[in-house]
């Protein structure tokens, strides 16, 4: 056991790193509400795609550098490393200001998008602290940082309007700054009142260390971790201008309603540990990709108004046309009733509405054979992607995706005890990278089909992939080591 004092100190530590960790995630995701922002207000002409690769950058560099900076903080401790990775990266923060071009911005986001890396340090930083009894629960309190994103998409966007006011050209110059401030006073916090502590005997060399991610599996929780973190901090970002363009909400309620994704899902982390714990990472796996599967085929289907051919009206026999009008047509002696187009409200629905009627293609006097069309049918759909239910999908994906990133970290020391550090890095960096790449791949996905929900037919068919193997796998596993087990499941269920 602990010390009561040693525990204080523990308690401490965590306590800094996880402050540290949450306001460099609020920076990390500073360009979802600041690019946005600069956009709609016409301060920089940005199209689509450049907005992605601006809302990308700072997480590209937050996530190639965790792996080196996990081994900088095991070699050198966390103390050092955070303070100096906080002090760092207020600089460009403080910069920003100044940029006047698409390549300045990108930059600057660039440097100060080494925030990120905080991931890294804090884990490191965190673990060492604490015995193992008692790893999970930090670990999944610190973890509870992510909720950072919340912060920025809550109150950045109020900031700007308020900064706006007197001077709308430059108020925005405001915001970095203030970021910049607050990593200075962590910093300088961190270096104060934290202690140095770092791994003992660490004489592994960098070849010993990367050894274990020659292995399969670090790469099947990589992408695990692409999808319920990468995609994560990709709609952190994404949600805003897509509920902007969507639903025409304003720069303020669009954060808050990103906010509502980011937040739960950030702070359900420290749960989802624990059910990991007492379910198993792969029983809560499966539920998180199966969940991620069916919400993202809800939230795929766009606002829309479709018009189709629909039932029509044809000549029962051969004859000629005697009479023509809006709502009847005669053949001989025949009549044929024609439904006219009732024009409806359009509503915000959950489900889908549809308006039919028919339109004349025939003249009077006109010879017609039987079955010949008299008047074709027309179908309009309506479909609103009601705004409250598309919120409530989100905000559920959210919290599968939180619940997610505790077990797929679950998995790591359970399959590579003595490699966590370097697995854990490896794993958080391909993390990252869809952090990265989310709106990228986004952004091509709004160009080329020009409609917002195509980013969410990519998380689809990324979340069937990724149960699809993971399955696969299970299955692999049960038949390699229980072949009898597996055979007698297998007529069990054939038989039902």
């Amino acid at each position: 056991m602990k010390s009561t004092n040693s525990l204080s100190q523990s308690h401490r530590i965590l306590f800094l790193n996880t402050l540290a960790f949450t306001i460099c995630f609020a920076c990390w995701t500073l360009n979802g509400v600041l690019v946005t922002f600069l956009v709609d207000n016409g301060i920089f002409k940005w199209d689509v795609v450049q907005v992605g690769w601006l809302l990308g950058i700072p997480i590209l560099t937050g996530s190639i550098m965790r792996l080196p900076i996990g081994m900088l903080t095991d070699k050198y401790g966390g103390k050092y490393v955070f303070s100096l990775l906080l002090l760092l990266c207020s600089i460009p923060l403080f910069l920003l200001p100044l940029a006047d071009s698409f390549f300045m911005f990108a930059v600057l986001s660039f440097m100060f998008g080494m925030v990120g890396t905080s991931f890294a340090v804090g884990i490191g930083f965190t673990s060492i602290w604490y015995p193992k009894e008692w790893q999970g629960r930090a670990l999944g309190i610190f973890g509870m940082g992510n909720a950072g994103a919340a912060i920025t998409t809550f109150m950045a966007p109020s900031l700007l309007n308020q900064f706006s006011i007197e001077d709308p050209q430059n108020g925005w110059k405001l915001l970095p700054v203030i970021y910049g401030v607050a990593l200075l006073v962590i910093g300088v916090l961190f270096l104060i009142f934290t202690k140095n502590k770092k791994i003992e005997n660490h004489t592994k060399t960098v070849s010993q260390m990367l050894g274990s991610l020659k292995s399969v599996r670090v790469w099947r929780f990589g992408a695990y971790y692409f999808l319920v973190f990468g995609c994560f901090v990709a709609y952190a970002q994404w949600l805003l201008p897509n509920f902007m363009n969507v639903y025409q909400t304003s720069l303020v309620m669009g954060g808050m309603f990103a906010t509502m994704f980011s937040l739960p899902s950030g702070v359900i982390r420290a749960f989802g540990g624990y059910l990991s714990d007492k379910f198993g990472a792969r029983k809560v796996m499966y539920w998180v990709l199966s969940s991620s599967v069916i919400l993202s085929a809800l939230l795929m289907v766009p606002k829309m108004d479709i018009t189709t051919a629909g039932p029509g009206v044809m000549a029962g026999k051969k004859g000629m046309i005697t009479e023509v009008s809006e709502t009847n047509v005669k053949v001989g002696d025949k009549d044929f009733a024609i439904n006219k187009k009732v024009e409806k409200p359009v509503e915000s629905t959950v489900f889908p509405t549809k308006n039919s009627w028919q339109e004349v293609v025939v003249k009077e006097n006109q010879e017609v054979k039987k079955k010949e069309l008299l008047a074709k049918g027309v179908t309009a759909i309506h479909f609103s992607a009601n705004m409250w239910v598309y919120l409530v999908l989100v905000i559920l994906i959210g919290i599968s995706w939180g619940i997610g990133k505790a077990a797929v970290y679950k998995h790591i020391p359970e399959y590579f005890p003595t490699e966590v550090g370097v697995v854990g890095g490896m794993v958080g960096m391909i993390g990252g990278l869809g952090g990265f790449f989310g709106p990228i791949i986004f952004g091509y996905l709004l160009t080329s089909t020009g409609f917002w929900s195509s980013s969410w037919i990519f998380i689809l068919i990324f979340s069937s992939i990724c149960l699809i193997w993971m399955h696969r796998t299970v299955t692999k596993i049960m038949n390699e080591k229980q072949p009898a087990l597996a055979k007698v499941m297998e007529r069990q269920s054939s038989r039902k």
